[in-house]
């Protein structure tokens, strides 16, 4: 047998070197807080009542921005970006985790929504400073189901899954993934309940920034509701919503002549789509042929439907297509349970509203990051939060002070170096806004 090699047993490890950075790549992040002024526009519109906790909310928040930002999902996680000089890559002081614990839990609801409006202003500024969409913007609401394992959790209900937990309300920007508004439920609340007031909430929000161009929100059947058509539509936003398969919505579908179905590509095999009208709408069909996992030919042709209405107009084969990119919404829930929304990790219910909040800004940070520092390949790529992070923000550094001046020195041959420092410059050129 081959001797092992102790090299790797000979070398002796120390926790003693105060100038070196962890996860030195948040540079970028921290640079893009400071231009959108996060710090002074928390400060200024989040007021707790209880002295606990109450001083300088924005450092607060920034400090479990950046954490939540590195891959931090519970509140612990935040000691990790005090060690050696990571407050100097920051530009902030970096609170302890017990003091974002004790903020978090002095929190009410309506400090939950102080929050949100702060939130909301950051949406404005970082659109303003160029991340806002060329063309049409594409809302994708939606919901999910956040599992938790404690009976103490206040709001923590049996959900439609069957799982105890929190079932909270999303909106998504479709190109971008950013998070354009959340809401913590409790898990006993059906997916459509409070849509009306928060896709109200979110379109406000968005004309906040100024934006202009055409609107289109998109949802899945639970969150079918007429008057909530109608209000989208009395404001002149498109809507594309999938409808429930009841008997009078089945009997539509059945009446549809053979000769209506226009045959589409589709990943799954046969498929055809048809346009008829109901209740005074545009209803579109599509139609998929059930294939059978035995190996015997199907004697009679069965197929499986689905029907959404839109007041779209176009090609009923072009918009059934934009409303199936609808799936893109589960992968921003896919990257904020595999990061902040890992835990919900209170028993406060307003501490984990305002959790939520937060993991929804931090969510945005990485993203307006790429975007405005483009590390995107493409326009309007989604990025994925994990392959971002390692390849920009964990990246091991150490801080100098050759001739006296303050450097940062990062790995040779880092082999997204280039990328790297090109969005750092091109951060740096954008104005700071207060």
């Amino acid at each position: 047998m081959k001797a092992v090699s102790r090299n790797v047993d000979r070398l002796a490890v120390t926790f003693d070197d105060e100038n070196v950075v962890v996860d030195a790549g948040l540079l970028l992040v921290a640079t893009v807080s400071l231009r959108l002024g996060l710090e002074a526009l928390v400060d200024g519109l989040v007021r707790l009542a209880k002295p606990t906790g109450a001083a300088n909310p924005g450092r607060k928040v920034l400090s479990l921005l950046h954490a939540m930002v590195a891959g931090g999902d519970c509140i612990d996680d935040v000691n990790r970006l005090r060690a050696g000089a990571t407050e100097a890559v920051l530009g902030h002081r970096f609170m302890a985790a017990s003091t974002v614990g004790a903020f978090l839990r002095a929190f009410s609801m309506g400090h939950v929504r102080q929050l949100e409006k702060a939130a909301g202003e950051a949406l404005v500024r970082a659109w303003g400073l160029g991340a806002a969409p060329a063309e049409m913007l594409v809302i994708d609401i939606d919901s999910t189901v956040k599992e938790t394992h404690s009976k103490r959790k206040i709001g923590a209900r049996y959900s439609y899954t069957r799982v105890v937990g929190y079932h909270p309300l999303l909106a998504t920007r479709a190109d971008t993934g950013e998070v354009l508004g959340v809401r913590l439920r409790n898990g006993a609340a059906g997916s459509g309940k409070g849509a009306l007031t928060f896709v109200r909430e979110v379109l406000g929000r968005v004309g906040a920034t100024g934006f202009e161009g055409p609107i289109l929100v998109r949802a899945d059947s639970s969150f079918y509701q007429d008057r909530l058509l109608d209000d989208l539509a009395a404001k002149g936003v498109f809507y594309s919503v999938t409808i429930p398969q009841r008997a009078p919505v089945v009997a539509v579908i059945s009446a549809i002549n053979d000769g209506a179905w226009v045959e589409i590509d589709y990943p799954d095999g046969q498929a055809h789509v048809a346009n008829c009208e109901y209740n005074s709408r545009r209803l579109i069909v599509r139609r998929v042929r059930h294939h059978s996992e035995l190996t015997q030919d199907q004697l009679f042709v069965t197929w499986h439907y689905h029907a959404f209405v839109t007041n779209r107009s176009g090609d009923i084969r072009d918009l059934d297509v934009e409303h199936r990119h609808h799936a893109v919404v589960e992968l921003t829930i896919r990257d904020l349970k595999a990061g902040p929304l890992a835990h919900l990790p209170s028993a406060s219910f307003a501490a984990n509203a305002a959790w939520l909040v937060c993991a929804g800004l931090a969510h945005n940070l990485l993203r307006w990051t790429a975007n405005l520092g483009g590390t995107t390949t493409r326009p309007g790529e989604l990025i994925v939060a994990k392959t971002f992070k390692y390849r920009y923000l964990h990246i091991p550094g150490r801080l100098v002070r050759p001739a006296g001046r303050l450097r940062l020195r990062l790995p040779r041959h880092w082999p997204w170096a280039n990328q790297w420092l090109t969005a750092l410059n091109r951060l740096r050129t954008l104005p700071a806004l207060t």
